[in-house]
């Protein structure tokens, strides 16, 4: 098969000659955020992609060789496949790389990655985010590989039992039908590498996931060379034993660096996303030592001159800790390996704010790392004053952590058709241009009944996968009507929808909006202008609280004084999101302030002409304009005033603006506001305009300290 070795994944099946592209095509995540990708799968059999989940891995491994053939013979897919596959190699072989100044290689660590559903290796807001990088790196040819975990029993399906208690079950990934590929050595076997100074001996194995032009490798210690315990290193993302998360974090940062030396992967700068992989900077310091001759200050100091770590903790509490004797189990042997004693080891991870709590991977990376960002400017005060004490500094104002406010890939946030409607209004070219605001002026060139029936569609196809869910649900496992009106099955298009899909837990106040049921109910039950809302989202399992107010939201849910028009949609993931950001009319968000260190659902929501409703915290002072959405809430939270302005806002502004029908049928004002969403959030919160901070404020920068040692 043209491209890759085929014994790399046993999961494609022998293709005829005519189309073997379409397993390059179905081995690189490319064809998830290109549309004429996923048409090209959905042509093949619409019925068996849906089945499928939208795997094209386990499409095709459903294909009979008769079936093959016969596509071979069909010129209308023939067509089709040949259009596909020239984009697709165009695409991989073109050598163009954004620039006004090229940057050095980049290594990108994170414990997780939202690619795609087909592909769980993922828990929420980081791994997307981690995810959208990696696909807009691809696209401007940013010279980058990603580090991060294969977690085989990692993701977690949510449950919601009758009573509204989340359980949970593990979803196996199925490695031979995953987009995937296992990495080979020289004589033909799955790549394999000892993690450094785990006592007994700690294998991992690695995978490659193609996303774009961009590789993705994932550890994977579930292999046979360990022990049942060791094993079980990368089987659960954030495993709550923080035995065993230290050795997870080991594997990753010490692993991860290895995996990259022992494959000959150079680069020059190493980028860590929050402070579960920073056990590499430690790695590197070593490798400057022992490979390059430096000294231990010389190698600590060229370390921090060209490594990034990003924080998204908005509290200290937050991050990971380990107690001095779990860290000198383990690294004992390390530090005089890199001709350090104990305590200057150990003070690298100490915090000022906590000296005896142990050893703090947050601090850590903070103190090992010249190039520090928050995610958004107002997480950057927030940020820089928890941590001034990190930098001895009186002051949090010269504290030096920087900002890159998150950004979203919009090629994978967008709506198929929205994104054939801008081809045609802002030309082909559009996306290489994404972030100038001046381009996307153009909506206004949008008629209002285009608009309004792209979104009226996003809505009905979002109703329609509820319901579809539900009649599964309840064709399996014969679940109560009661229970089946919670999870959505009496949800109405033509009604107002709010819509509320994050990480469930007591600082994102999920269930405000139920905070007075009466008005609520005086809100939703309104014959001429209903509302209805749809909550999303999943706790942690460890997070009793946030399993206790799903209870809550689904208690109400099945409530019949609301007439079914409050509704939880169980498993909340990257399918259900594209789902809910496209298709609600409102997306709310009422952190605690100043909790919300960005936050990009509502990005997602907002580019789509969903209107954001949220409290001034995160992205949203950066975003608000007065006519792109609505803000309520002040510097402090309180949950009955922020309730009572959340309520005036829907009843006063929101409900009448939507139900305000001229006499084309359809609310001019609320597309007006639509259009000032997208033509104002998607150039400023695009993925395109966070990758060019991230390259004119550290990048770039490394790069050229590092060409000036080498001259």
């Amino acid at each position: 098969m043209p491209g890759r070795d085929p014994s790399a994944n046993i999961a494609i099946p022998e293709l005829p000659g005519e189309i073997a592209g379409l397993g390059e095509i179905a081995l690189n995540l490319w064809w998830t955020w290109n549309p004429p990708g996923k048409n090209l799968f959905r042509l093949i059999n619409p019925y068996l992609w849906k089945e499928s989940g939208q795997n094209p891995i386990e499409l095709l491994k459903k294909l009979s060789q008769k079936r093959l053939q016969a596509l071979v013979q069909n010129e209308g897919f023939m067509r089709e496949y040949r259009y596909v596959y020239a984009l697709f190699r165009q695409y991989m072989d073109d050598t163009t790389v954004y620039s006004k100044e090229e940057p050095l290689p980049i290594a990108y660590f994170c414990a997780e990655y939202g690619l795609h559903h087909s592909l769980p290796i993922y828990s929420g807001g980081l791994g997307f985010l981690a995810g959208d990088i990696l696909k807009e790196s691809s696209d401007m040819g940013l010279p980058m590989v990603g580090i991060g975990f294969m977690y085989p029993e990692g993701y977690v399906r949510q449950i919601i039992g009758s009573d509204g208690w989340q359980n949970g079950a593990n979803e196996t990934i199925d490695k031979d039908r995953a987009p995937i590929e296992r990495v080979l050595d020289k004589d033909g076997n799955h790549f394999t590498i000892q993690v450094p100074f785990i006592d007994p001996p700690v294998y991992t194995s690695v995978w490659k996931v193609n996303v774009g032009r961009v590789r993705l490798y994932l550890l994977d210690t579930d292999i046979k060379q360990n022990d049942p315990w060791d094993r079980q290193i990368s089987s659960h993302l954030y495993t709550p034993d923080m035995n065993q998360r230290l050795r997870q974090q080991i594997v990753l940062g010490i692993g991860g660096y290895r995996v990259l030396e022992k494959l000959g992967i150079e680069y020059s700068i190493l980028h860590l996303n929050e402070g579960h992989p920073a056990f590499a900077l430690f790695e590197r310091v070593r490798s400057f030592i022992e490979n390059e001759g430096f000294s231990l200050d010389d190698a600590i100091e060229k370390v921090r001159e060209t490594s990034v770590f990003t924080t998204h903790t908005p509290l200290q509490a937050a991050t990971d800790v380990y107690s001095f004797d779990m860290m000198s189990h383990y690294f004992e042997d390390y530090w005089k390996r890199l001709g350090m004693d104990r305590e200057r080891f150990m003070d690298f991870g100490i915090n000022p704010d906590a000296t005896g709590s142990g050893f703090n991977m947050t601090v850590f990376g903070l103190k090992m790392c010249n190039h520090r960002n928050a995610v958004s400017k107002k997480h950057c005060d927030v940020t820089r004053r928890i941590w001034k004490n990190v930098f001895d500094r009186e002051s949090a104002q010269h504290v030096p952590i920087d900002y890159v406010t998150n950004g979203v890939h919009l090629s994978t946030w967008l709506g198929d058709e929205l994104t054939e409607e801008l081809d045609h209004v802002l030309g082909e070219n559009w996306l290489n241009m994404q972030d100038n605001r001046d381009l996307w002026s153009r909506i206004d060139e949008i008629d209002d009944e285009t608009i309004w029936r792209l979104h009226y569609t996003y809505k009905v196809r979002m109703v329609n996968f509820i319901r579809e869910r539900v009649r599964r649900k309840w064709s399996d496992e014969g679940i109560d009507p009661v229970v089946a009106m919670a999870e959505g099955v009496m949800l109405d298009p033509d009604v107002l929808t709010i819509g509320f899909a994050r990480r469930m837990t007591e600082y994102k106040r999920p269930d405000l909006i139920l905070h007075d049921l009466d008005r609520l109910e005086k809100i939703i039950d309104n014959f001429a202008r209903p509302v209805q809302i749809i909550f999303a989202g999943k706790a942690h399992p460890a997070d009793t609280p946030g399993k206790q107010i799903i209870q809550r939201i689904f208690k109400v849910a099945q409530d019949p004084r609301f007439r079914g028009r409050i509704a939880f949609v169980e498993d909340y993931g990257e399918n259900v999101a594209k789902y809910l950001v496209r298709g609600c009319d409102v997306w709310l968000n009422n952190p605690l302030v100043p909790m919300e260190a960005c936050g990009t659902s509502g990005m997602k929501a907002a580019i789509n002409g969903t209107l954001h409703c949220s409290v001034l915290d995160g992205w949203w002072p950066e975003g608000y304009n007065g006519e792109n959405g609505w803000a309520f809430g002040g510097d402090i939270s309180d949950d009955a005033a922020d309730a009572s302005v959340l309520y005036d806002i829907i009843e006063k502004e929101i409900v009448p603006l939507y139900y305000s029908i001229d006499e084309h049928h359809y609310p001019a004002e609320w597309i007006g506001r639509m259009k000032a969403s997208i033509k104002s959030i998607a150039p400023a919160f695009s993925g395109r305009r966070m990758m060019k901070d991230y390259l004119r404020k550290f990048y770039i920068p490394i790069s050229k300290v590092c060409l000036s040692w080498e001259k």
